[in-house]
């Protein structure tokens, strides 16, 4: 078959598939709009017809990752039949193991060498896509019933997020074999977070009840 001979029903999809399956065992600086071209056997024109650059390709798997991203963490912070303290502890590792499986993806999304385009495209007070808005939620819940201080809900989340997204992007580096003790460390980060958050010291304790 010719390449400009192929067909597919939704080629903009499949070309997305294949561009999340090839960064999941390659950098995304090895993904190019030629790989996309020979892995589904058209020409590069049909590419350009849905991503005119590898930017464009970039800036949709920014938004498609995202919500990927989102609908790991996000159902945990807002299912209320579980105790809030538990779902900000499962939250974080569900962060955290997001990170852990997709360490191309999570470095896209928050890297510093796409950036620039994930800042055109996503505002942190704006979205309500990249799971952050339902983590400002959550801390606004703790604070309305409250468990939590009643700082500002932006600034505690941007701190909450910082600290998980170091942790996780020191696992993902392989630094000094954190992964291997990822878990306890992740329990010691949570406990540290909390204790600064939350309005009484001795309910601490109850944190996994």
């Amino acid at each position: 078959m010719k390449k400009n001979e192929y067909h597919h029903g939704n080629l903009k999809e499949e070309m997305l598939k294949i561009a999340f399956d090839f960064i999941k065992e390659q950098s995304i600086e090895k993904l190019t709009l030629k790989v996309l071209s020979d892995a589904t056997n058209t020409s590069r024109s049909a590419i350009y017809r849905h991503f005119k650059s590898k930017d464009a390709l970039i800036e949709t798997m920014i938004i498609e990752g995202f919500k990927e991203f989102d609908n790991t963490v996000s159902p945990i912070l807002k299912d209320k039949s579980i105790p809030l303290k538990k779902r900000f502890f499962k939250s974080g590792e569900a962060y955290i193991n997001f990170a852990i499986d997709n360490p191309n993806l999570y470095k896209l999304l928050f890297g510093k060498r796409y950036a620039h385009i994930r800042e055109e495209i996503i505002n942190l007070k704006n979205s309500n896509s990249i799971g952050f808005s339902s983590l400002q939620d959550a801390i606004k819940e703790g604070q309305k019933v409250g468990l939590l201080k009643k700082d500002n809900s932006f600034n505690k989340a941007i701190l909450v997020w910082s600290s998980l997204h170091g942790l996780s992007t020191l696992i993902i580096d392989g630094f000094m074999d954190i992964e291997k003790n990822y878990k306890n460390l992740y329990k010691d980060l949570f406990n540290n977070l909390l204790f600064g958050m939350v309005t009484n010291k001795i309910r601490l304790a109850s944190v996994f009840k």
